[in-house]
């Protein structure tokens, strides 16, 4: 289905445009994944990082848009996802993260890398690190007033055995299905949160 983002914050100039050709860009060819026809609705965005963006941080972006069509607040909350290095802009995720996503009823294959970019600390409100090197890397660069809006994203299970989610590239099949189980348990407690702070 047709994804919405919402308007962009105030203090961006031409936010709106700069947010509608990053996702038709990372839609890759033909029709776009998401579509903006209510830009004067506000939306809760949040955004997923990672190193390169093809593994750990897309698969977070389809498993929380998953979590949050299947709650009926696509029209409230926004994912999207990033990698700190350029190495792999314009890729569409890992073929074993695609297909690990789909074993759970998740389509990564529109997605594409993107880097990310000083506009991000201000187009979203809430930026999760995927493990403690992308958030100490995140909060150097961030400015000073959007320092707070960077959070772990195992942070939201605080009873969890781990603070990292591992990156699965050098590994096999059993790594991304690991990756997987934490992110998606680490979705639902954010939705959970986000659900709580826009009611």
């Amino acid at each position: 289905s047709e994804r919405q983002i919402g308007r962009a914050d105030a203090t961006v100039p031409n936010a709106d445009e700069q947010l509608r050709q990053v996702f038709s860009h990372r839609a890759g060819h033909g029709k776009p994944r998401l579509v903006r026809d209510k830009l004067d609705q506000p939306m809760y965005r949040v955004l997923f990082v990672c190193t390169g963006n093809i593994c750990r941080s897309p698969s977070a972006e389809g498993i929380f848009h998953h979590l949050v069509e299947g709650a009926g607040l696509d029209h409230a909350i926004m994912a999207d996802s990033v990698g700190l290095h350029g190495y792999h802009v314009g890729e569409a995720p890992d073929a074993r993260a695609v297909a690990a996503a789909r074993r759970r009823g998740v389509d990564l294959s529109g997605l594409r890398a993107r880097r990310m970019t000083q506009g991000d600390y201000t187009g979203f409100e809430l930026i999760l690190a995927m493990d403690r090197g992308h958030y100490r890397q995140l909060a150097a660069a961030a400015p000073a007033d959007r320092r707070s809006n960077i959070r772990m994203f195992m942070s939201v299970l605080p009873d969890a055995a781990v603070e990292d989610v591992p990156d699965p590239y050098y590994g096999g099949a059993a790594d991304f299905e690991y990756a997987l189980d934490l992110i998606e348990t680490g979705a639902r407690g954010w939705l959970k949160e986000i659900q709580a702070w826009i009611s």
